[in-house]
C-alpha cells in the first residue's frame, strides 16, 4: 500500500523504501509536468481575456498524476480516457500542444477541429478517448475500452480517470460490477482532488477511502501519495501488470490538489488560502522533482531554466497559433457526425 499525502497540508513525515526514478525519468517527468503547468497558465490567461469560451478547467497540482501513469504506460498501446479535466492528460501522452490550445479556442486546427472545446478533445492515433463532459461517463466508456481490448486478444489496458466527485455516480458502480465480472483490464484512476465540484470530500461521502470502492466487487485498491510521481509511476506500473496479465480492474486512488477552483468561474472560496498555500510550499511535485534533480546533480539551476525557457516558447507557439488560425467553415457543423462503415 502506497503512502497518502499528509491530509490539508500538513508535513508528512519521510518513509523509507520510496520508490526511485532513474535520470532519465526525473528529467522526462519535470519536463512533462513543468509543460501541463505553464500550458494551464496559459490557458487560464487566455480565458481571461476572452479568447476561450464556454468551460474551462485546469489541471495545477494534478500534474504527477497523469504524468506517472503515462510514463508507466505503453505509448500507442494503452487507452486513456478521462472527464473534462483533460488537457494535462493530452499533453502527457504528447500531443501538439498547438492542436490542444487551438481547440480551446475553436479553432479548425484544434485536435476536434475547433468543435469540441476544453472538455471534449479526442484523438484516435495517440489512443485517447477524451475529454468528457458528463460526470462519469468515461467509466462506462473506459470499461467498454477494456471490453474491446479482450474481445480482441489485444494486451492494451484502459487507463481510466475519474475525480471524486464522479465516484458517487451509480454508473460508475455498474462498470465495477461489469469490469470484474468479465475481468476486463482496466485501471480505474480515481483524481481525489478533495473537493468535487466545491464540496468537500468529508461533506460529500460516506466512505472516504475510495481505493475501497471495489471491494464489494472484489476490486482491489490503493491510496497513493498522488503528489509525488515516484509514488505515482510504482504504483500505476503494478496496476498496469496487474490488468495486462489478466488480474482484471485494479482501482488506484490518487490523493492529489488542484490549485485553481473547480473551472475558471469558481473562486474556491469554500477553503482557506492558508491551505493552499501549504500544499503549493510543502507538497508541489514539480518543486519536489526539481529538488531531486539538483540534489542528485542530474541538472543545474542553468540548465533546468534553459528547459524551462525552451516550455515557455512551445506553449506561446500555441497560443499564438490558437489565436491566429481560422475558424471552423460553417460546413463543419455537418461533419464529423456519422461514422463511416
Amino acid at each position: 500500500m502506497a503512502r497518502k499525502p499528509a491530509p490539508k497540508g500538513e508535513k508528512s513525515a519521510s518513509l523509507p523504501n520510496i520508490p526511485e526514478l532513474s535520470k532519465d525519468d526525473e528529467l522526462r517527468a519535470y519536463y512533462d509536468m513543468l509543460l501541463i503547468r505553464r500550458f494551464e497558465e496559459k490557458a487560464g490567461q487566455m480565458y481571461g481575456m476572452g479568447l476561450i469560451g464556454g468551460f474551462c478547467h485546469l489541471y495545477i497540482g494534478q500534474e504527477a498524476v497523469v504524468t506517472g501513469i503515462t510514463m508507466a504506460s505503453k505509448k500507442g498501446e494503452d487507452a486513456q480516457i478521462t472527464g473534462y479535466r483533460d488537457h494535462g492528460h493530452m499533453l502527457a501522452m504528447g500531443m501538439d500542444p498547438k492542436g490542444v490550445m487551438a481547440e480551446l479556442t475553436g479553432r479548425a486546427g484544434g485536435l476536434s477541429k475547433g468543435k469540441g472545446g476544453s472538455m471534449h478533445m479526442f484523438s484516435n492515433d495517440h489512443r485517447f478517448y477524451g475529454g468528457n463532459g458528463i460526470v462519469g461517463a468515461q467509466v462506462s466508456l473506459g470499461t467498454g475500452l477494456a471490453f474491446a481490448a479482450k474481445y480482441r486478444g489485444e494486451k492494451s489496458v484502459s487507463l481510466t480517470y475519474f475525480g471524486d466527485g464522479a465516484a458517487n455516480q451509480g454508473q460508475v458502480y455498474e462498470s465495477f460490477n461489469m469490469a470484474k465480472l468479465w475481468n476486463l483490464p482496466v485501471v480505474y484512476i480515481i483524481e481525489n482532488n478533495r473537493y468535487a465540484m466545491g464540496t468537500s470530500v468529508e461533506r460529500a461521502t460516506a466512505q472516504h477511502d475510495f481505493s475501497k470502492r471495489g471491494l464489494s466487487f472484489n476490486i482491489a485498491g490503493e491510496q497513493v501519495d498522488g503528489m509525488d510521481v515516484r509514488m505515482v509511476h510504482d504504483a500505476a506500473k503494478r496496476a498496469i501488470a496487474h490488468a495486462r496479465d489478466g488480474g482484471g480492474p485494479y482501482i488506484l486512488e490518487m490523493m492529489t490538489y488542484r490549485y485553481r477552483g473547480h473551472s475558471m468561474s469558481d473562486p474556491a472560496k469554500y477553503r482557506s488560502k492558508d491551505e493552499v498555500t501549504t500544499m503549493r510550499a510543502e507538497h508541489d511535485p514539480i518543486e519536489q522533482v526539481k529538488q531531486r534533480i539538483l540534489e542528485q546533480k542530474y541538472g543545474t539551476e542553468e540548465s533546468l531554466k534553459a528547459m524551462e525557457t525552451q516550455i515557455r516558447a512551445i506553449v506561446t507557439e500555441a497560443a499564438d497559433f490558437a489565436t491566429a488560425d481560422a475558424e471552423p467553415a460553417p460546413s463543419e457543423l455537418w461533419t464529423n457526425i456519422y461514422a463511416d462503415v
